[in-house]
C-alpha cells in the first residue's frame, strides 16, 4: 500500500482538481472560465489535502476521497471570490493574481462563486449515487457530506463572514473574536478533517483528537494569517498586506499586540500536535502542517 506524502497529497489532488467541474454549454462558457480562473490560481490546497490525509489515517482508500476533497476546495475557492468583492473585503489581488471581479466584473465573479458551490454538492451526491448497493460505504459518504455542508453553512464561514463584516469599526471582545475565527477559518478545516476521516472508519476517540487537531490549526491558521496582514509581504502573502488594518477588521495582533498573537500561535500549534501524538509517525503529515504554519507567522 503506497504511503503518501504531504507532495503526494497535493499532487493527486491537483491532477483531479477539475474532475468534478459539470460540463458548461458552451453558451455560458464565460461562467466555466471565471470558475476555472480562480481554482486553477494555486494556493496551499491545505483543506483537500487535509481531507485525504485524513479519510488515509483512518483506513480509508485515498482515491475514493477525491470527489470530496474536490468539493471542499470548491467550497473555499466560492468563499474567496464573494469575500474578495467590492462589497465585502474589496480586495484586488489574491494569490498573487488579479481576483476575479477585477477580471471578470462583480456580477459574474458572484455567479462563479454560486457555481463553484453548487458544483461541490453535485460532486458529492454524484459520488453517492455509485454506493447504493452498498450501505456502509454510502453512510460514510453521507457522513462526510454533512460535515461539508455543516461547516460551509450558517454554522461555519457564512456565519463567520457575518460576525467579521459585523465587527468592522468596533471594540471586539475576545470571546466574539474567537468565534469569528472559528467559523469565518476554522470551520472548513474542521469540516476537511472529519470528512475524510468519515470516508474511512475512525473510532470515536480518533475522530475527537483529529477534531481537536482541526479546530486549534484552524484558529492558528487564522492568527497566522492575520500576523502576516501586519509583518508580511505583499509577495509572500499573494495579496496586499495591511488590509485587515485598511477595512478595520477584528483581528488577533489588533486585540492583543503582535507578541501575545505570536505566543498563542505556538500554544495552538502545540495543542493540535499534541492531539495527534500517541500516533507517532503515523501523524507525520499532520505534524508537519501545522509546524510549518507556525513557522509562517513567527
Amino acid at each position: 500500500m503506497k504511503e503518501y506524502t504531504f507532495e503526494d497529497y497535493k499532487e493527486l489532488f491537483e491532477e483531479h482538481l477539475m474532475d468534478f467541474i459539470p460540463d458548461v454549454d458552451h453558451k455560458s462558457i464565460t461562467l466555466y472560465d471565471s470558475m476555472k480562473y480562480s481554482l486553477s490560481s494555486g494556493g496551499k490546497r491545505i483543506r483537500p489535502i487535509l481531507l485525504l490525509a485524513a479519510c488515509d489515517f483512518c483506513g480509508g482508500k485515498v482515491e475514493e476521497a477525491l470527489p470530496y476533497a474536490c468539493a471542499i476546495e470548491y467550497i473555499h475557492t466560492y468563499s474567496l471570490i464573494h469575500d474578495d468583492l467590492p462589497c465585502m473585503d474589496n480586495d484586488e489581488l489574491r494569490r498573487g493574481r488579479p481576483t476575479n471581479h477585477i477580471v471578470y466584473g462583480e456580477a459574474m465573479a458572484t455567479l462563479a462563486g454560486d457555481g463553484l458551490q453548487s458544483a461541490a454538492f453535485e460532486a458529492m451526491n454524484r459520488d453517492m449515487l455509485l454506493y447504493f448497493d452498498d450501505p456502509d460505504a454510502l453512510k460514510r459518504r453521507i457522513r462526510a457530506s454533512y460535515e461539508i455542508c455543516k461547516g460551509s453553512g450558517c454554522r461555519g464561514i457564512v456565519a463567520g463572514q457575518v460576525a467579521d463584516m459585523e465587527a468592522e469599526n468596533k471594540s471586539s471582545s475576545k470571546e466574539m473574536l474567537d468565534y469569528i475565527h472559528l467559523t469565518k477559518t476554522a470551520a472548513l478545516i474542521v469540516a476537511a478533517v472529519r470528512a475524510g476521516a468519515q470516508l474511512g472508519n475512525p473510532d470515536n476517540e480518533l475522530l475527537e483528537n483529529l477534531t481537536v487537531y482541526a479546530e486549534n490549526l484552524g484558529l492558528a491558521f487564522q492568527i497566522c494569517d492575520d500576523i502576516l496582514d501586519v509583518e508580511g509581504s505583499e509577495e509572500e502573502m499573494g495579496k496586499k498586506a495591511g488590509m485587515d488594518s485598511v477595512n478595520k477588521k477584528a483581528t488577533y495582533p489588533g486585540l492583543y499586540g503582535l507578541e501575545e498573537s505570536k505566543k498563542r500561535l505556538n500554544n495552538l500549534t502545540d495543542t493540535a500536535v499534541d492531539a495527534l501524538s500517541q500516533y507517532y509517525d503515523n501523524a507525520e503529515v499532520f505534524t508537519r502542517l501545522a509546524k510549518d504554519l507556525a513557522v509562517r507567522g513567527k
